[in-house]
């Protein structure tokens, strides 16, 4: 499509292609400042209006929140008036039971009656006595033995829970026998009896007393609601309240509404009662168990109502009321408070419509104008162009002005005198092409090499015929042979190096191999007042390699180490398992390698020794690349070289 497009505007007349050129260059501008200062102005109206819709909203949950801490402070209070009067009459009917032992146990003392008699007939006093509709009084001992009770006498109660888990009767009796003599201790637990009908649990005060001489706690207890005054007062306070909070309406169609926070609805308009935790928006994302459980902040989510064609964004502010643990909620849908954007919206599209059509007209003629004084000058040089064309490089292009088209014609006159001397570049590039392949073809001179490997070969057969089995000169023989033989292969590797030989890969041990490298390499000329320290991972996996070329990879990479460092140092040889990978890495302290040479110290011929061939490093990469490893190095000037080779420790088939 753009390859079509640049042939037409090519294809097009000057006047035309600065048409195409020019009108954008107006065009774009005016509507990108316009965009600009249009969006700016349409987002400062927006963020206007947000922070005013989200401060009503905020509002609205904090007048909320006060017309709920209000109806709480007021009936708080009134409870606790309640709860006083209760606990005082209460211990007014403890004092009462309490004396009544009292007085039996002093009849008792006198020997009038038996202990017997004088506990039994406390017994029957006490069941007499009511408190409230299902309330009574009750002894016990200081071990939670009933000793008088409505139905459960002489039950242990000791272990006994109220609804919270709370062991209430082993406080009572810890509290009671820590009093002081003659002080009347009350306790509030939640208490659910189901033989009441308790569906819920409700809230139970008791008032006790210890009588010491028979280990008895005398108690009066009665449930808190039963003795409020008037609870229908209360209920109509609270829907007097609901009506408050759902009368008060928020933009359109917003609303406040409060949950607990299990997501049941405490205050809907439409949906009291109903548990809507599980609810999500319509990405799926369930916002009222967000809401539950950060408990106050903003939310926004998509919502659609039934009967709506699509989704409306909705943002909700949601505060905590900590004394009923519920969630008020005040929300808005956005679009409702964002129509006088929408309008700036519209005004700000229509002026840049208007004067982007203006501006373009205005334009055109403009362009018109310049380029019939453009042309002009243009046609003269098409002239001389075309002679050019023909062959008549002696006729340079004339230079009337000093204008950019000046220029040009000067730039096109340059441009012919380059041309001679591209020429003589082109023939100097074709000889170094021919010297580098002579550089190549001269490798072949090292199979000259092959006749002394020979002779070394057999004189080292023939004195191991000459020596005995266990002869310790044996072992330097072999060494020679084997050397010798690599020797060979190294020669032939050489002469392959164009042809890139194929390595032949075996499960082979790197430490093991790098052990016995680095054992010869130590008596190796080169390698005199130079430290070899190993340091090979213990766990380290087999690799499918090809031992011989790695073999040449390491004394190479040793021996020019070994170079490196003529008055000495260190070399250390490290391997270790990365991933899926054998790492080897040799490190030395030589003199380095500046950064001119070592981006060209792969290259085959570059070399920085005095007789150095400029293919070791060359065949090495080679070797690794074939392996289908990397080899890298690095070196500062006077501080060493460090080289990492990685090796896979699985081949991918090619």
């Amino acid at each position: 499509m753009s390859r079509h497009l640049f042939l037409f505007v090519n294809n097009l007349k000057i006047r035309w292609k600065m048409m195409v050129v020019v009108l954008p260059l107006v065009l774009v501008p005016i509507m990108v400042v316009g965009t600009v200062v249009g969006w700016i102005s349409y987002r400062q109206a927006h963020l206007g209006i947000t922070q005013v819709a989200m401060d009503d909203l905020d509002h609205l949950a904090h007048f909320t929140i006060d017309l709920l801490d209000a109806h709480h402070q007021q009936f708080e209070t009134y409870r606790a008036d309640q709860k006083e009067t209760i606990r005082n009459d209460l211990e007014t009917l403890t004092n009462f039971a309490f004396g009544m032992v009292e007085s039996q146990d002093q009849q008792y003392r006198q020997g009038k009656i038996t202990l017997a008699t004088a506990q039994d007939a406390a017994r029957r006093a006490m069941k007499r006595v009511q408190v409230g509709e299902t309330g009574y009084i009750y002894a016990m001992t200081s071990r939670g033995d009933l000793a008088v009770h409505i139905s459960r006498e002489g039950e242990n109660v000791y272990n006994e829970k109220d609804e919270d888990g709370r062991l209430f009767i082993r406080t009572m009796c810890q509290a009671a026998l820590q009093a002081d003599s003659g002080k009347v201790l009350n306790i509030i637990y939640p208490w659910r009896n189901p033989e009441l009908g308790d569906a819920k649990p409700r809230q139970k005060m008791v008032t006790y007393r210890y009588f010491e001489p028979w280990d008895w706690i005398i108690a009066s207890g009665g449930y808190l609601e039963e003795t409020y005054a008037k609870p229908e007062t209360e209920q109509q306070a609270f829907a007097d309240l609901r009506d408050k909070i759902i009368a008060k309406k928020v933009g359109q169609s917003g609303y406040i509404y409060c949950m607990d926070r299990k997501g049941t609805l405490t205050i809907h308009p439409e949906s009291e009662g109903e548990n809507i935790y599980a609810a999500r928006d319509s990405d799926g994302t369930p916002f009222i168990e967000t809401m539950c459980k950060r408990r106050e902040g903003w939310i926004r989510y998509p919502w659609q109502n039934p009967g709506e064609p699509q989704s409306r964004r909705k943002i909700v502010r949601y505060l905590h009321y900590p004394p009923w643990d519920w969630i008020i909620a005040v929300g808005s849908y956005e679009d409702e408070f964002y129509q006088e954007t929408n309008l700036i919206k519209g005004r700000i599209l229509a002026s840049m419509g208007a004067i982007s059509i203006g501006a373009g007209l205005i334009s055109i003629l403009l362009v018109f104008w310049a380029a019939k004084v453009l042309s002009d000058p243009i046609h003269n040089m098409i002239a001389a162009i075309r002679a050019i064309k023909q062959g008549r490089f002696d006729r340079p292009m004339p230079v009337e002005s000093g204008d950019e088209l000046g220029e040009l014609a000067s730039t096109f006159n340059r441009m012919l005198r380059s041309l001679e001397r591209n020429r003589e570049l082109e023939t100097s590039l074709a000889q170094q092409g021919k010297m580098a392949s002579l550089g190549i073809l001269s490798s072949g001179v090292a199979h000259e090499i092959n006749n002394p490997l020979g002779v070394i070969m057999g004189y080292a057969g023939y004195l191991e015929n000459k020596l005995d089995e266990d002869d310790p000169n044996r072992h330097f023989i072999h060494e020679i042979k084997r050397e010798s033989k690599r020797c060979k292969k190294i020669v032939q590797d050489l002469l392959d190096y164009a042809r890139t030989p194929r390595p032949e890969f075996e499960e082979l041990d790197i430490n093991l191999l790098l052990g016995q490298i680095l054992d010869f390499a130590a008596n190796h000329t080169d390698m005199r007042g130079v430290e070899i320290v190993k340091d090979f991972a213990a766990e380290l996996s087999k690799a499918p390699i090809d031992g011989d070329q790695i073999r040449q990879v390491a004394i190479n990479l040793v021996l020019n180490a070994g170079a490196a460092m003529p008055d000495g140092g260190c070399l250390t040889v490290t391997t270790r398992q990365e991933d899926a990978f054998a790492v080897i890495c040799l490190a030395d302290s030589g003199y380095g390698i500046a950064d001119s040479d070592l981006e060209r110290i792969f290259e085959p011929f570059y070399t920085t020794k005095e007789r150095g061939t400029g293919l070791g490093l060359a065949i090495t990469k080679q070797i690794i690349e074939q392996h289908q490893g990397t080899i890298d190095i690095t070196s500062r000037l006077g501080q060493g070289t460090t080289v990492t080779i990685r090796l896979p420790l699985v081949r991918e088939e090619i």
